[in-house]
């Protein structure tokens, strides 16, 4: 099965070197389940011909908002819309799954209880999941059809479902905590509160679900569809 990574963003020049880009965390995430990968960097407009360029889709996270006036958003969100009336199986993380429900008419805000940043529980009906989280912006108006899977009290639409071929996910299950702590000592100075800094340095060693929602993303991206 071939995957197209729609990558959205760049992983910071410091961290670059021991973790490689953010697609090459997803290959890693995702190895050993028989996938091929094409990476196609539509934050620098590089776009696939059309939805049937591959038989999977994943949208990976990015600093920039969904709501941003940038060249590329518009035509990702056609090529999202595109992939949707495809049936073809689409994954979105963080950015991915703003832009995606942006795309089919949803509501992404600079959400105004601020920040989460690092291991972060969300309830997924009777179960508990933990799952490193780094954002500020949230959808905060689900689109026609968008299912609520897991939230929490500062994000409720953590993770959503729409029918059996896109499922998206707010945190980032590619993110290990030394990842965390590189963006802690990166990209956190004057942009996110001292004291989200200090929780999440202090929860870096907590354990995280990563394993059990990468085997779970697999598993979408295989299952068979009428």
């Amino acid at each position: 099965m071939r995957i197209g990574i729609l990558q959205t963003g760049h992983a910071p020049d410091d961290l670059m070197e021991a973790t490689g880009d953010y697609d090459a965390m997803f290959r890693r995430l995702l190895a050993g389940n028989g996938f091929d990968f094409d990476t196609y960097a539509v934050v620098d407009g590089d776009f696939p011909e059309n939805a049937g360029s591959a038989d999977g889709w994943l949208i990976t996270g990015s600093k920039h908002g969904a709501y941003d006036d940038l060249p590329w958003i518009a035509p990702l969100e056609r090529l999202i819309r595109a992939i949707r009336d495809s049936g073809r199986p689409l994954v979105g993380i963080c950015f991915g799954h703003q832009i995606i429900a942006q795309a089919l008419g949803g509501r992404v805000e600079k959400f105004a209880g601020g920040w989460s940043v690092g291991a972060t529980d969300y309830d997924r009906g009777d179960e508990r999941l933990t799952l490193n989280a780094w954002h500020q912006d949230q959808v905060t108006a689900l689109p026609d059809g968008a299912q609520v899977i897991a939230g929490n009290d500062f994000c409720a639409n953590a993770i959503l479902a729409y029918g059996d071929t896109i499922w998206t996910v707010q945190p980032h299950p590619e993110f290990g905590s030394d990842f965390i702590d590189g963006l802690l000592r990166t990209r956190a100075k004057g942009v996110v509160p001292e004291t989200i800094q200090a929780r999440a340095a202090a929860r870096l060693d907590i354990p995280t679900d990563s394993r059990r929602i990468t085997d779970e993303i697999a598993a979408f991206f295989m299952k068979e569809r009428a």
